[in-house]
Order: C-alpha cells, then sequence, then structure tokens
C-alpha cells in the first residue's frame, strides 16, 4: 500500500520532470534558462511557448529575453497584458510597446493599480501634461519603479528650495525626466554649490535649471570643474565668468579645449583679433565657441566690403560679439538706412556696432523719425540703447542716466534677427541701461 505522502511525491516528480521539458524547450529556441532555477514556470511546454511568441510579437528577440529570462515567469493574461494595456492607455504607442518593455522589462511583473498607478498620479501632480506622460515614461522607464516618498520627492523639495518655481517642475520633468532619480546628496546639491562658489546667485541658477534642467546630467568632476578651469586658462577673468555660464550653460558640457583652441585660432588668423580681445569675445558672446566658422565669416566679409578696415571690424566684434551671428540681409538694411538716410559717419558704428543688433522696422527707424521730428541731434546708444518709456523720458529731457549698480547676469538670446543656425529671442531691458548683453542660444 502507498505511503500517504505518496502523492505529495508523485506531485513533485511530475512538476520536475515538466521544468525539464520546459527548459529543454527554452534551450532549443536559444534562451537560457539557469536565472530561471529558482522561479516558478508554467505547468506546460505550450504555456511557455505562448508567452516566448507573445514577447515576439511584441518585438523582443531572444538576445532581449536573455537580457531578462525573468520575464518568462510572468503570466500573459494575469501581468503582462493588464500592464501593456495600461501604458497605452496612458500614452506610449503601441508600435512602441517593445521598445519600452526592452528598457524596463521588470514592468511586466508590476501590479497596475498598486504600483504603475501613483507613479503616474504622482507626475500629473508636479503639473505634467497628461498628453506628455507617455513621452516622459518613454524617456525614462524606470520612474515606474521609483519609490514616491524616496528620491523623487526630495529631488523635487530641494529644487524648489533653492528658487525653482513649482510651477515649472512639470515643464522641467517633462524635458529632462531623469532629474526625479538623481540624488540631491550626491549629484544636484554638489553641483548647485559649486556653480555658486563660482559667484552665480541661486536665483540664477533656479533660473538656467527652469531652463536647462538637463544641465544636471553634466558630469561635475569629469567634465565642469575642467571646463571652468579651461575658461580660466583662456583668459576668461574670475569676475566674467558667473556671466559666461549664465549665458551659455552648455559650455559646461562642450569639449571646450579643443573649441576655443579652433576659434582662438581661427580669430587670430581672420579677423586679426588676438587672444586677449579672443577672451573679451567671450566674456561677451560664449556661444561664439560653438559657432561654425564660415557663418562667422559672411558679416565680417559684409562689414570690409562696405569700405570698414580689419582693425574696425575687429574691435567692432569686440564690443559686440553678435555681429558674427546676425544674417548679412539683416545687416544689410541697417547699414543701408545708416548711410542714405541717418547720413552719419561709419565712425559711430565703429564706435556703437550694436547699432546692427536692433531691429530696423520696429526700433531704429521709428525713433529716428521721433529725433528728426523734435530736432535733436545724439549719439546712436543715446536713443537706440533704452526702453520705449526711457526714449520718451530722454525726448523730453525728464531722464538722467544712473550709475551702474553692479553685475548682472543675462541668460539666453537678445537677438531679433539671426543666422539659420541660431535660435533667436525676444529682446530685453537691462535694469541698470548699461549696455546690456545682445547673445544667442545655439
Amino acid at each position: 500500500m502507498p505511503s500517504i505522502t505518496w502523492g505529495i511525491v508523485q506531485g513533485r516528480k511530475e512538476k520536475l520532470v515538466s521544468r525539464v521539458i520546459i527548459c529543454d524547450y527554452l534551450k532549443s529556441i536559444g534562451i537560457v534558462p539557469d536565472e530561471l532555477q529558482d522561479l516558478e514556470l508554467p505547468s506546460t511546454v505550450e504555456i511557455m511557448r505562448e508567452r516566448v511568441d507573445f514577447l515576439q510579437k511584441l518585438g523582443l528577440t531572444i538576445d532581449d529575453i536573455n537580457e531578462y529570462p525573468l520575464m518568462l515567469g510572468y503570466s500573459v493574461r494575469k501581468n503582462v497584458i493588464p500592464v501593456l494595456a495600461y501604458l497605452e492607455r496612458i500614452g506610449i504607442e503601441r508600435s512602441r510597446l517593445g521598445e519600452f518593455v526592452k528598457v524596463y522589462p521588470q514592468c511586466l511583473h508590476a501590479s497596475v493599480v498598486v504600483e504603475l498607478v501613483p507613479v503616474v498620479k504622482f507626475l500629473r501632480g508636479l503639473d505634467v501634461e497628461k498628453d506628455d506622460i507617455g513621452g516622459v515614461l518613454m524617456k525614462y522607464p524606470e520612474l515606474l519603479g521609483f519609490k514616491l516618498e524616496g528620491t523623487m520627492s526630495t529631488s523635487v523639495a530641494y529644487l524648489v528650495n533653492i528658487g525653482v518655481n513649482p510651477r515649472d517642475i512639470g515643464p522641467m520633468v517633462t524635458q529632462y525626466p531623469y532629474l526625479l532619480g538623481m540624488r540631491v546628496g550626491t549629484m544636484i546639491k554638489p553641483f548647485v554649490e559649486y556653480l555658486v562658489s563660482l559667484g552665480l546667485p541661486k536665483k540664477v541658477v533656479a533660473r538656467m535649471l527652469e531652463r536647462r534642467v538637463y544641465i544636471l546630467g553634466y558630469d561635475l568632476e569629469e567634465t565642469v570643474k575642467l571646463n571652468v578651469n579651461c575658461l580660466l586658462s583662456f583668459g576668461i577673468s574670475r569676475e566674467a565668468l558667473p556671466s559666461v555660464i549664465a549665458q551659455y550653460p552648455q559650455i559646461l558640457d562642450l569639449p571646450l579645449k579643443a573649441k576655443l583652441s579652433s576659434q582662438q585660432y581661427f580669430f587670430n588668423l581672420k579677423l586679426k583679433i588676438g587672444p586677449d580681445g579672443f577672451a573679451r569675445v567671450i566674456e561677451r558672446m560664449p556661444q561664439i565657441v560653438s559657432l561654425h566658422q564660415h557663418v562667422i565669416l559672411k558679416p565680417v566679409e559684409f562689414l570690409l566690403g562696405r569700405g570698414f578696415s580689419v582693425e574696425d571690424v575687429a574691435k567692432m566684434i569686440i564690443k559686440c560679439p553678435q555681429l558674427v551671428a546676425l544674417q548679412v540681409g539683416f545687416l544689410k538694411n541697417s547699414y543701408y538706412f545708416f548711410k542714405s538716410d541717418m547720413c552719419r559717419s561709419m565712425k559711430e558704428l565703429v564706435a556703437f556696432p550694436d547699432y546692427f543688433t536692433y531691429s530696423l522696422e520696429s526700433r531704429i527707424k521709428p525713433r529716428y523719425e521721433r529725433l528728426q521730428g523734435k530736432g535733436i541731434k545724439c549719439s546712436l546708444a543715446w536713443f537706440l540703447n533704452c526702453s520705449d518709456q526711457r526714449f520718451e523720458e530722454r525726448l523730453y529731457g525728464d531722464y538722467m542716466e544712473p550709475e551702474s549698480s553692479g553685475p548682472s547676469f543675462s541668460m539666453g538670446g537678445k537677438l531679433e534677427m539671426l543666422g539659420s543656425d541660431i535660435v533667436s529671442e525676444e529682446e530685453e531691458e537691462s535694469d541698470d541701461e548699461t549696455l546690456y548683453r545682445r547673445t544667442v542660444s545655439l
């Protein structure tokens, strides 16, 4: 007679035989089952074959499955299909679900209600737009595995604490969701504190992050600090360093030594601007390190063709580097109005090359006509370098020039029309009415 354990032993033997058969099947199609030893496998080869076929139809290869063979332990009906259906519902295209699973296969075993839904609600709570949720998760699928009370919450809290506008957190996450996975103590805080140590106020750093949060991903030790030292070695003054970084934060992650060396040689050879002049150019417009040399030459050749000497053009560029980013057509219209209508000396353009960076139709012409109507003679800077309100005050003699009161930080671009490789931004006025920087974002 069999013992009372006979049925249990018999069941174990059947499971063992079934496991051996399933492992043999997996080996026959190229899957290594070694990591599946402690995983509960389906009862039949047919079920395992169904799982493999489903994953392959999704777009995964045998190599992909070997990268994370544990996905074979997930039930297609109970786990995989509900997860994929939810991902599609929140904005991930069906055609990209396989790509998503390749990057983050752990999602197939997640509970939709307990693990996935809370993360999506957290993102919506940060003001990430509903239509952007899918894009955010495609960029950084691992977010679905984070604990809400951990890294994500502390990262957001720290950014708000240094002055980032809470309303900007959503767009920042949309642009660079990786910030939610960065530890404050080892990544975000050291980066922010280093920028502050260079002379950038925390409020300025906050504004930089609101616009270009991806700079948090720059390697502080291997890239950022080396590039700062590189700028100093090329003659950029420590006083100007904060302004350079505020204008063009991307400079911290460039192969900077090679770019600066190339541009410095080019400026010396073609524009007759030596190392000291080149350093002043970079201080006023750091984006020049990334500007193509053929773009720079076009406005230079135009100015030379109008009778300016090489020395005068060099002086103009050092004073106003934005000249080399202007389209020739923009320069041409402003120049011919200056010569034919204003009939002024070219020496004035050498003294105030910023004239070319103002809009002819919206600023130069209207203001010049006002001056003519009142019979006022003045310098180019006097009637161009001010807001509309200040111009009215100057026009009626109710305004006196204030003295400059400390450094100002200019971030982003202020040219209205630029070359095809450059992004233009709305013109702004500086608080102290000094000749403000007109920079461009590449």
